[in-house]
């Protein structure tokens, strides 16, 4: 399975940390924010990586080079303004190939990535166009995005919704209608949960929306605490 990491938004609420350097690339107890990604995609057993580029995205090759010091081949999919997600996604579709691909957000922190064998067979198998992981709802986001029905069916109807992690797996077909350009992917998801091709799960792990020089700080002294004796 291959993996696109999203790395090409602005990340105004981080300046001016961001001024300098893509939002990935913002070190957290001593590491840019993408390469713990980058680890825990080797450890699964990713191999082949894309990663979308837009403001200073130069920086991003500069920085993480082919992949190859974390056993990974990196490809970039340069964009000359950010097309958001969708677009993003649809513009480096042909690096991605024909099978279903993981997608994380580039702006997140997780302590580990869920088990991807079911959840990759069943997009694959052609019962679902995507499946996300879904986390506890945070401070900042407490209506949530969507909920978990039967069979893992998401909806939109349910008012016990949970907070999409930025964490999907996808197949390509879901982005085929979609024109190149700007789009953004919650529309897109949105229409195609109504159609009932869309699953997905509860994901119980440590996770954060680093979006905010406030939630920053609070990563950074957690994983500071974990690394001391």
């Amino acid at each position: 399975m291959k993996a696109m990491i999203l790395a090409a938004g602005r990340g105004e609420r981080l300046r001016p940390l961001t001024d300098s350097l893509p939002k990935p690339l913002v070190s957290v107890a001593g590491k840019p924010l993408i390469e713990y990604h980058l680890e825990k995609l080797a450890l699964i057993g990713v191999t082949d990586v894309v990663i979308n580029q837009a403001w200073l995205g130069y920086k991003l090759p500069e920085m993480l080079g082919d992949g190859s010091r974390w056993g990974l081949q990196i490809s970039y999919s340069e964009e000359t303004t950010a097309l958001e997600t969708a677009g993003g996604i649809k513009q480096a579709l042909p690096l991605l190939g024909d099978e279903p691909f993981l997608v994380i957000n580039g702006d997140i922190f997780i302590d580990h990535l869920p088990d991807m064998t079911a959840a990759y067979q069943r997009v694959s198998q052609g019962d679902a166009l995507g499946y996300l992981w879904l986390v506890d709802n945070p401070d900042h986001h407490p209506v949530g995005d969507f909920s978990i029905a039967a069979q893992g069916q998401l909806t939109l109807q349910d008012e016990q919704r949970l907070t999409f992690a930025g964490l999907g797996i996808y197949h390509p077909q879901l982005f085929s209608a979609l024109p190149q350009g700007k789009h953004a992917l919650g529309p897109l998801l949105k229409q195609s949960i109504t159609q009932q091709r869309i699953y997905g799960e509860y994901f119980n792990a440590y996770w954060c929306d680093v979006g905010t020089l406030e939630r920053l700080e609070q990563l950074q002294t957690r994983l500071v605490s974990l690394l001391l004796p």
